[in-house]
């Protein structure tokens, strides 16, 4: 009889060299040098994962370790909902694998016959979800977006998702017509009293999923390399014990959204916590580790899509 450990262990390898072949985009001899097996016996794991039906043009197969730290994470966080995709060996910062579970996520959501709303927010892992959504037509959902979608200088955002999940479904969508960040408290008061403004807000409130992701805040922030906050608006947030953000909100190392600074100024859509519906984080990087852990701690998710790297981190943490 065959070791069923060590069939679990064949498949782990072959749904490893299938993820990195067919997703990830490596060559078999880039998969020999990852696995640290031969080049032969790399060709053989990428054939038995499509042999075995365990990849279509997404994994199937859920990796043993990756669904070992996923269950840890749901058990210490509480969480409704929890993946964990493998990390690529040669690029532990590439969200490939993230926004692959993510639009698993999505997808499934979008074909389903139950109406949902849909609020999305933006960055590269939104924007890179999104775009791994196949075409389709579905009239049962609403898709809201989260954020303001215009950036510093008053033009589109090149990371806003919710336009392009649109075009991708025929969705009815919201965009949120306004920059992130606006000059002034007042300003922004003013401007988010606006009735259209109001009624989008109130939409995104009644969200059934959200997919929103993390950012840390430090000298990498994305906020800050991407334009939205300047070095001095930055420091600031650090000063006031910001050590992450959702959606432009700012959050402290106990996961209380910060009463000062860009918080003032933010036209996002403000977090429930706890979250009365899923809210699912996408996100993994190192420097995102420690923010993630924080937003989990602090009940703004209770959900979350990262890798094995970012998640035993969180774990260590």
């Amino acid at each position: 009889m065959a070791n069923p450990d060590n069939d679990t262990a064949r498949l782990d390898a072959a749904a490893r060299a299938g993820w990195l072949y067919y997703i990830a985009g490596n060559t078999q001899d880039e998969i020999a040098r990852k696995l640290k097996v031969s080049r032969a016996t790399a060709q053989r794991l990428v054939s038995l994962c499509l042999s075995q039906r365990l990849i279509t043009f997404r994994l199937e197969h859920p990796i043993a370790s990756c669904m070992d730290l996923a269950a840890q994470l749901q058990e210490r966080f509480d969480l409704r909902y929890c993946e964990v995709a493998p990390t690529d060996p040669a690029d532990p910062g590439s969200i490939t694998g993230i926004a692959e579970r993510a639009a698993a996520l999505l997808e499934t959501t979008l074909r389903s016959e139950t109406p949902s709303i849909i609020g999305i927010g933006t960055g590269r892992a939104m924007r890179a979800t999104v775009e791994r959504i196949p075409a389709m037509q579905t009239q049962n959902h609403q898709l809201v977006s989260l954020v303001g979608n215009i950036s510093p200088d008053g033009s589109a955002s090149p990371f806003d998702a919710v336009a392009r999940l649109a075009d991708l479904t025929g969705a009815q969508h919201y965009p949120m017509p306004l920059p992130v960040f606006l000059a002034s408290p007042e300003e922004c008061r003013s401007l988010l009293g606006i009735h259209a403004v109001q009624r989008i807000r109130t939409i995104a409130e009644k969200a059934t999923l959200r997919l929103v992701g993390v950012g840390q805040l430090d000298q990498t922030a994305p906020l800050h390399v991407d334009g939205f906050l300047s070095r001095t608006e930055l420091l600031e947030l650090i000063r006031l014990g910001a050590v992450g953000e959702i959606i432009g909100w700012a959050f402290d190392a106990e996961g209380r959204v910060i009463e000062g600074g860009s918080n003032l100024r933010l036209t996002s859509v403000p977090h429930q916590a706890p979250p009365a519906h899923l809210s699912v984080g996408v996100a993994a990087g190192n420097a995102k580790a420690a923010p993630i852990r924080t937003a989990l701690l602090g009940r703004i998710l209770n959900g979350l899509i990262t890798d094995e790297a970012t998640a035993r981190a969180i774990l260590a943490g």
